[in-house]
């Protein structure tokens, strides 16, 4: 008997042991998150924690596994309208408003919010139908202050606000905005495709760059970002041809890489500003003053305080010969940059310039050029003196004179080596030239050598006499 009761032992002990075994060994690791709570109460304190850290996904899923073991739970249908809500998935929002409030009709405050819900729905088809009709601001109010307010969760709501932001030219806004999408979700592929476009119109086009590479690599044949990347490249391989055929010298071609990269996308104006100035600087280098005066103007349009593309409009307005435009550019330049010496410089040029075209330009007179040969000077001066000579202008004898004279004293100065260089250099000769007396002190082409009436006497094969022009030497 004593060792049957033994065994007995033995073997409830090991039945114990076994059972310990299965309990705590052999059952299934189970996570809170995914455990089924015991009750109700449990199941909607996770809701609420899920909505808070906003994973609504998994809300929603357990408020319908309330409402498949009980599918008149009040409280249930009002929580998952109030989630759809915020998610702006209408449509079945309002169909859980309507339950709840079949279930407890009269509740104001369901009615509130299924009001709200009427609202936010209504604004974000206005908004929509605003973006299409290009009214920016006006849609940005509608999702602003409306569709968030009441549908601070809505993915659409938020993409659309970064898109108007974007056609808004509020860059630093979409680049806010569309990041507060990707802390949510990183790989949001529109998300990374606008927040790289707002970054590219600032030009800081390597952070743009990184913005499609990675929406690439989660998607490689995503036709936008795929468009937007490859174009971005392209842009920046046009410019830099530009800017290396510049420094090569090659301004021909460096015009016509500019000119390409600014017709890839004429709405890129923080980088085609720098286009329009490096455009302008090379034609002002092949002397084309009129093309290099419209690129510069472009610049300026885009960014009027930009210093360089003002003193470089000054410049292109000395070779269009636009002697006051050129100061009045060159003087706002250098007010704006007191310490560029070569802005000061330019300034000068531009005033001494202004100064020499507002006296008598002689070689225009005589009709020949800076280059003239003496020769040249002297055939231009017999051809211009006997077309105009008083004797054969009788019928206008006051203006022959008038011009007889400035020929007479375009020909002192230009045949004149001394004269000629100081005239050249920019001095003024008329300050220095009388209107009686002989060819080196004085000039009067009517009178004698001391003064007597006005004679006018030609004989071109032994030059101009003396007597016959007040003192002019013959040839």
């Amino acid at each position: 008997m004593k060792l049957c009761s033994s065994t007995m032992d033995l073997f409830r002990a090991r039945g114990l042991f076994f059972h310990l075994f299965v309990l705590f060994i052999c059952q299934p690791l189970v996570s809170s998150q995914d455990a089924k709570p015991s009750n109700v109460a449990d199941l909607f304190k996770r809701v609420s924690e899920n909505i808070q850290v906003k994973r609504f996904s998994e809300a929603l899923n357990d408020l319908n596994t309330v409402l498949e073991d009980d599918p008149n739970h009040s409280e249930a249908y009002l929580r998952r309208a109030s989630v759809l809500r915020q998610l702006c998935r209408y449509e079945e929002s309002e169909k859980s408003y309507k339950k709840y409030l079949e279930l407890k009709p009269g509740d104001s405050a369901a009615e509130k919010e299924l009001s709200q819900l009427l609202q936010a729905k209504n604004a974000l088809e206005t908004a929509l139908n605003l973006f299409d009709s290009k009214e920016f601001g006006k849609a940005l109010d509608y999702v602003d202050k409306v569709v968030l307010v009441f549908s601070s969760s809505c993915l659409k709501a938020k993409i659309l606000k970064v898109k108007l932001l974007l056609e808004l030219k509020d860059y630093s806004g979409a680049i806010s905005e569309s990041g507060f999408i990707l802390k949510e979700d990183e790989n949001n592929l529109d998300a990374l495709l606008m927040r790289g476009r707002a970054y590219y119109y600032l030009a800081d086009h390597d952070v743009a760059l990184k913005h499609y590479q990675k929406g690439l690599r989660s998607d490689p044949e995503h036709s936008e970002l795929k468009k937007t990347y490859f174009g971005l490249k392209n842009l920046l391989k046009k410019t830099k041809s530009a800017e290396d055929n510049e420094s090569k010298g090659k301004f021909r071609m460096a015009v016509e890489n500019f000119k390409a990269a600014l017709a890839m996308d004429p709405n890129h104006n923080a980088h085609n500003v720098h286009l329009h100035l490096g455009l302008c600087k090379v034609q002002i280098k092949l002397g084309r003053g009129k093309d290099a005066l419209d690129s510069c103007t472009e610049a300026l349009k885009i960014d009027e305080e930009l210093v360089e593309a003002l003193a470089q409009r000054g410049e292109a307005k000395l070779l269009t010969e636009d002697w006051e435009g050129a100061v009045q550019d060159l003087k706002e330049a250098a007010q704006k940059s007191p310490q560029d010496m070569s802005i000061r410089e330019s300034l000068m040029k531009a005033e001494r310039a202004l100064k020499m075209s507002k006296r008598k330009d002689w070689y225009k007179i005589l009709g020949i050029s800076k280059t003239a040969s003496i020769q040249e000077i002297k055939r231009a001066y017999k051809k211009l003196a006997l077309q105009w000579h008083p004797d054969k202008n009788v019928d206008n004898r006051e203006a022959a004179e008038e011009k007889f004279r400035e020929i007479a004293a375009a020909y002192e100065v230009l045949s004149d080596e001394e004269k000629r260089v100081r005239f050249d250099r920019g001095e003024d000769m008329e300050d220095n030239m009388g209107m009686g007396g002989g060819h080196h002190g004085g000039f009067n082409p009517f009178g004698g050598g001391g003064g007597g009436g006005q004679q006018y006497t030609f004989h071109f094969e032994g030059g101009f006499p003396g007597g016959g022009f007040g003192g002019f030497e013959g040839f």
